[in-house]
This record gives structure tokens, C-alpha cells and sequence, in this order.
């Protein structure tokens, strides 16, 4: 599979579903960033970009069959994923909150495991300081950009956030938006995936390491979703067309 082929699919899974779908919204800012990051290699801007053309295959790699493994037994999943798949269609959750529950599942349960499937294919050791890891934090710009858009499309702004403040004092959507932050992910998905690295030899441990990394960020993908879509919320989405 080449990155034409990923950005492909990913808007086959995006035209297949209805737009209020969690995963749609999910996969719709992948493949913003994805087409990013493929301009982006085209201009030659990065040291390897050999390496990271592989891992943006091989992150992609592993939504699609994660998304896979959902339709054809839902049980089969990674469990980061099983709380997305599970809320997708679910009312009250605004669709900021289902982007960042993708996120997390495949910055911080995918990305380790594509960068190591990558540096194994290559021949490439994970390491802090390698021109690969440089090119792998280059990435965090262009994700804070679609982010911050992201945030300025779905959060309140002005009088009306301030109103809505003061009526929705619990489960407000700013809070929970405050919950995920992408640069700290990635920085916490390289070590990961050093530590996976290092495992390799073990094959038990890597295991149990993978299934324990895999159950905790299904924990944060629930807090993530927790319903928080306030009357003012929606009006204000409306009102941009959202």
C-alpha cells in the first residue's frame, strides 16, 4: 500500500458513512493530515523521508484494520478502538470529542507499533535524536494546525461561551477537550514504541505490555466520549454550519 492508496480508503471509509458518524469525523481530519504530510514529502522537507513515508503506511495500516475488525466481530477490536466504534453513533457527543477519541486510540496504541514495524523494516532503531525521530516531531505541526482549527470550529467563542459557562458548570465540552493534548501523545507514543523495541526479545512481555497499553487508552477514549454536547453547543455548531 502507497499513501495515494491509504488517502484512498480513507475516503472510501469517510463516502460509505453518514457525516454525523464518530468515525467518519475521525477518519475525515486523518485524511486532512495524511494529505498533508504526503505534500509535505513531496517537497522533500524531511531528512528520512523514506522512514516516514513507511510509517504513514503502516499507522494507516493499523485503522484500517481496526476499523476491519469492527465489522466483521465488534468483540475482535482493539480495545482502544471499542470505544469509539461503540459511541459512534451515540447523541450528546460533539464531534471534536470523537476526532480526539481516534487519536488517542492510534497515537497512543497504533503509533508505537508502526513506528516499530518500520524501523524493523528498514532496519532503523527507534532512538531520541535520530534524524527519524526528528522528521517524527516535524508531524506534530501539522497536527497542532488541524487541531487548532478543529478547536475553532467546535468550541464556543465570546458571549456565547461565556453564557454557556455559566448554565453548564459539569461535563462542559472545554474540559473535556482539555483532557487530550496531541504533542504530549506523541511524545509518550516514541517512547512506547522504544520500549517495544527493547521487548522485542520477549515475546510474553511484549505481549502483556501491548495488551495493558491497549485496555488504558480504551480507558481515556471512554472519558474522551462522555457526553457533554450542551443546547448552546449545538446552536453555536449550527450557526457555522457544522
Amino acid at each position: 500500500m502507497s499513501v495515494a492508496d491509504a488517502l484512498a480508503r480513507m475516503q472510501a471509509i469517510v463516502g460509505s458513512l453518514p457525516r454525523s458518524d464518530g468515525v467518519a469525523r475521525f477518519a475525515e481530519l486523518y485524511r486532512q493530515v495524511t494529505a498533508a504530510v504526503s505534500d509535505a514529502l513531496e517537497e522533500s522537507a524531511f531528512a528520512d523521508p523514506r522512514f516516514l513515508e513507511r510509517l504513514d503506511v503502516a499507522f494507516a495500516d493499523l485503522f484500517f484494520a481496526a476499523v476491519d475488525a469492527d465489522a466483521q466481530d465488534p468483540t475482535t477490536a482493539p480495545a482502544a478502538w471499542r470505544p469509539l466504534f461503540q459511541a459512534r453513533s451515540a447523541r450528546g457527543i460533539a464531534p471534536i470529542q470523537f476526532v480526539f477519541a481516534g487519536m488517542n486510540a492510534h497515537i497512543n496504541r497504533d503509533l508505537p507499533l508502526a513506528v516499530v514495524a518500520t524501523c524493523s523494516e528498514l532496519g532503523i532503531e527507534p532512538r531520541i535524536g535520530s534524524p527519524q525521530h526528528e522528521d517524527f516531531l516535524r508531524i506534530n505541526a501539522l497536527l497542532a494546525e488541524a487541531e487548532a482549527r478543529l478547536k475553532k470550529e467546535t468550541l464556543l467563542t465570546g458571549v456565547l461561551s461565556t453564557i454557556d459557562r455559566a448554565l453548564h458548570r459539569f461535563n462542559r465540552l472545554g474540559d473535556i477537550v482539555a483532557m487530550w493534548n496531541v504533542e504530549r501523545a506523541r511524545d509518550a507514543a516514541w517512547t512506547n514504541a522504544e520500549t517495544l523495541w527493547t521487548l522485542r526479545g520477549a515475546p510474553q512481555l511484549y505481549a502483556e505490555y501491548l495488551a495493558s497499553l491497549d485496555r488504558l487508552v480504551g480507558f481515556a477514549s471512554r472519558g474522551l466520549l462522555v457526553p457533554s454536547d450542551s443546547f448552546l453547543q449545538r446552536i453555536g455548531r449550527r450557526l457555522r454550519g457544522a
